[in-house]
């Protein structure tokens, strides 16, 4: 479970948030001796750290000596590959691996469901788990999602499956992650700020694959090429979900029902999530809980009864009949055109933050049938204007809470006010779901 290696030094922890500070009492839990380190310094931060005794910490910056020196590394899910301490640590040759990894590794005879791709993770790892228990399954979701893994490791009784939201850079350092059953829900261009390129990119997404074995079970989206491509050829059994054709698990518009082995599970009124790509996430989990044993006909309860998780599509409040909806988790292009294509009616669009590296230009197509006025924010506000201003009218805003009331005044009755940024938060916030909330605050004072 720990290598005898790793009680001959000091491992180090980097990033501190709430998965490293998991992974470190988990590893002080066994004995270990625990360096850890986080480049941010706050009031949070110091907070969150101030029990953990017999620790080294530092805030604001990396002891980068100290990390050369480590037995090993443990890299927390925000922390890039190619960042600063874990670069030093790869060039002393110490032994790196991600908080997710360290978990796999004490979960070795665990059921383990991992489900990675661009977006809709958050969705379908949290669904997979909603339908495994309401079918009477015991089951908990982990990883990006929320709860560390190494967390779920340290219960005194396991569950029967843990589900695990996997980022990109967490598979990139998980060589021990051996999912029973794998999902990709979609590929498209993300973290182009921290990846060379997208090849390389989906080059991380692809270490889902690398420990298949003849036994494994993967759910793939049908629709998505590059999806089709990353995984040819990988041993096991290959299930692919669609929204347009005949497919292990379907979306029948003829008939407006979710289909799964060619009997209908659901109709679509009745899945309480909004958009096609809710649609797609729905299939996906269905087609993860069958390979978990769970027979068809006991589905249809847990898809009526799931909610949608916070910052995904999330209707916050309607105020003088225009609807608040938070996607502050659409931190890409792809995420926010998913958002625009859902919109059925006119909507203010506030969009913004810090820029991935990609192009904007992908939305400005989907703007002009319903988008009134795009709200532009943060340091990304004048490249959006540049790209989107041909096709809508857009207003560029510095300050995000500004950029709410702005959005607030340009809406009219009957509108909707979408935040969906299709940035990273970091100009303003920590995270996206710090900058969700207080855009939930700000909508529950109009």
């Amino acid at each position: 479970m720990i290598p005898d290696s790793w009680r001959n030094g000091e491992v180090a922890v980097i990033g501190l948030g709430r998965s490293g500070l998991a992974a470190v009492r988990w590893l002080t839990s066994h004995g270990l001796r625990v360096y850890g380190s986080d480049a941010a310094d706050s009031p949070v931060l110091r907070e969150a750290v101030a029990d953990l005794h017999q620790v080294s910490v530092d805030l604001g910056g990396h002891d980068l000596d100290r990390i050369r020196a480590a037995v090993a590394v443990v890299v927390s899910p925000g922390v890039p590959p190619d960042a600063v301490p874990i670069a030093a640590a790869r060039e002393a040759g110490v032994d790196v691996v991600s908080e997710i990894d360290l978990g796999a590794r004490t979960l070795d005879d665990a059921n383990l469901i991992v489900v990675t791709g661009t977006n809709g993770k958050t969705t379908t790892t949290g669904l997979i788990a909603h339908l495994l228990t309401a079918a009477g399954v015991s089951a908990v979701a982990a990883g990006n999602i929320g709860r560390p893994l190494t967390d779920v490791a340290g219960d005194p009784q396991r569950p029967s499956w843990v589900v695990v939201e996997a980022s990109s850079f967490q598979l990139h350092d998980s060589p021990h992650l051996r999912p029973r059953v794998g999902v990709l829900t979609n590929l498209a261009p993300d973290h182009l700020d921290r990846y060379a390129d997208v090849q390389a990119y989906y080059a991380d997404k692809r270490l889902l694959f690398r420990n298949a074995t003849d036994g494994s079970q993967w759910v793939l989206n049908g629709d998505d090429q590059a999806v089709m491509d990353l995984a040819r050829g990988v041993d096991g059994v290959v299930r692919q979900f669609s929204l347009n054709r005949p497919a292990a698990a379907w979306f029948d518009r003829s008939t407006d029902t979710l289909q799964v082995d060619g009997e209908t599970v659901i109709e679509r009124q009745a899945l309480p999530l909004l958009g096609d790509h809710n649609v797609a996430n729905a299939l996906a989990a269905m087609l993860a809980a069958l390979a978990a044993g769970i027979r068809g006909r006991d589905l249809a309860d847990g898809l009526r009864s799931f909610q949608a998780p916070r910052h995904r599509l999330e209707p916050v409040r309607d105020v003088g009949n225009v609807e608040w909806i938070n996607d502050s988790k659409a931190t890409n292009v792809a995420a926010a055109s998913v958002a625009l294509r859902a919109m059925q009616r006119p909507y203010v669009l506030l969009a913004g933050g810090h820029p991935k590296g990609e192009s904007f230009e992908a939305l400005a197509a989907l703007l002009p049938l319903h988008c009134r006025l795009v709200v532009a924010y943060g340091e990304a506000g004048p490249d959006l204007a540049r790209a989107l201003g041909t096709a809508v009218r857009v207003e560029v805003v510095e300050r995000f809470d500004d950029a709410v009331q702005r959005a607030g005044t340009g809406a009219q009755p009957g509108d909707v006010v979408l935040l969906s940024p299709a940035c990273a938060s970091f100009d303003q916030f920590r995270n996206f779901e710090e900058r969700g909330e207080r855009f939930r605050q700000l909508v529950a004072a109009l």
